[in-house]
């Protein structure tokens, strides 16, 4: 490896190779890291190449160092803002019991109790 780095740096790089996987990003002329395709935005990404090219500068995020293997894992999702999840129309929520009818009482029989009427509904 090339300069230090350290976890949480931003560093300015250049996409030097894109896999199923990821997108290799040169640190330095020593240094490349990995952006795994989990890390290159919010959402679903499907290819990689839809997102960046080869030759492309970008910025990104240090997020792991293994020296001893000499990888270094990178995130461009981590620079972007986290998007807004749009909520479901905020419909004021029925307790359970506003919910349960509670003239059903049915319902709340145990086995037991329904046993001998529905032995008397199979013989009718």
């Amino acid at each position: 490896m090339g300069k230090s780095y350290s976890i949480g740096e931003i560093v300015r790089g250049k996409v030097t190779g894109i896999q199923p996987y990821g997108a290799f990003v040169s640190l330095d002329e020593e240094t490349q890291g990995l952006v795994h395709i989990s890390e290159i935005t919010y959402g679903y990404v499907k290819e990689v190449g839809e997102f960046l090219t080869v030759g492309q500068g970008v910025e990104v995020k240090v997020l792991e160092i293994d020296g001893e293997a000499g990888k270094i894992s990178l995130s461009i999702r981590e620079l972007q803002d986290k998007p807004n999840n749009p909520k479901k129309d905020e419909k004021p929520r029925k307790s359970l019991q506003a919910r349960v009818d509670e003239h059903d009482e049915e319902g709340f029989n145990t086995l037991k109790e329904k046993l001998a009427g529905w032995i008397q509904q199979s013989i009718q």
